[in-house]
């Protein structure tokens, strides 16, 4: 699991299975993994259907968080939700820049792109796209988003430097994001961050929560803030395809954390976007 092509392989490989399911046969697996347990609906995912723009053929129980009800979101702000999946953040997103915004999703499944596609053209969204690409390469021009969020999603990233380094590039200035993922305060098992299952279900690929917030200072936001945190429990009938009874004891007391947050930051009001210009 070292190297990064191989990662973006295995994650792309399962979510593209993951886009021809339904939420109901991703809530039974970890993340959309393939660890069943009858405890998972509530380890990771929010509840999003009591806010406005939801639309339940977009989700697909893969989130982590709610990053939309915490991004600030303006009426004729272009938003860039990276991990769009399904268009589950995109439509609820798009409830709040409303008809003079703009609203892309980015995905690096093709399988993805296409069921958002489909769900957008059902609403009748015209101010809606979504386009295939990686986090690490955005497909979109400098300096042209008012606000960015990711649900879930860059956990799954191998080079999370240059991720965040494009957030920064693809944001006005005074433009901000609102991000929910996955962290860690401590070591996980060898065998857990070697199981590529559970690196496609969000836990494997998770970095501790103080080298996440130092990422994102230095890419050069700044009014870094968590907006939100939450614990989450790995059950033991997930934890018993990869550890024994005794690794499993050892593990649950170790005191290592695994948690949901939903951290916010600002680009630079003051950055121009050459040196002649500077961006509205």
């Amino acid at each position: 699991m070292n190297n990064s092509e191989e990662i973006k392989k295995i994650v792309k490989e399962k979510y593209s299975q993951i886009a021809l399911q339904d939420k109901t046969t991703n809530e039974s697996s970890c993340c959309g993994a393939s660890c069943c347990s009858s405890e998972v609906y509530t380890i990771m995912s929010d509840d999003y259907s009591k806010l406005n723009g939801y639309n339940p053929d977009a989700d697909l129980g893969l989130g982590c968080g709610l990053p939309t009800q915490f991004a600030g979101i303006k009426k004729g702000n272009v938003v860039v939700d990276l991990g769009s999946g399904a268009g589950n953040d995109c439509f609820v997103a798009r409830a709040e820049t409303g008809e003079s915004g703009k609203v892309i999703g980015i995905d690096m499944t093709e399988a993805m792109i296409d069921r958002a596609r489909i769900n957008a053209e059902k609403l009748g969204f015209h101010n809606v796209e979504f386009l295939l690409g990686e986090i690490e390469k955005i497909p979109m021009t400098s300096n042209s988003a008012n606000v960015v969020v990711s649900n879930c999603v860059l956990n799954l990233v191998p080079d999370k430097k240059k991720a965040f380094s494009e957030i920064y590039r693809i944001l006005k200035p005074g433009g901000h994001f609102s991000i929910s993922d996955i962290v860690l305060n401590g070591s996980l098992p060898p065998k857990i961050l070697q199981t590529a299952a559970l690196y496609a279900g969000c836990v494997a690929g998770a970095i501790q929560k103080e080298e996440y917030i130092a990422l994102v200072r230095e890419s050069g936001f700044e009014n870094i803030m968590v907006q939100k945190e939450k614990v989450i429990m790995l059950p033991e009938d997930i934890l018993a395809n990869y550890l024994t009874a005794d690794e499993i004891k050892q593990y649950n007391a170790s005191g290592v954390g695994i948690y949901s947050i939903t951290v916010y930051a600002e680009k630079n009001s003051a950055e121009c976007c050459d040196k002649e210009h500077c961006c509205k």
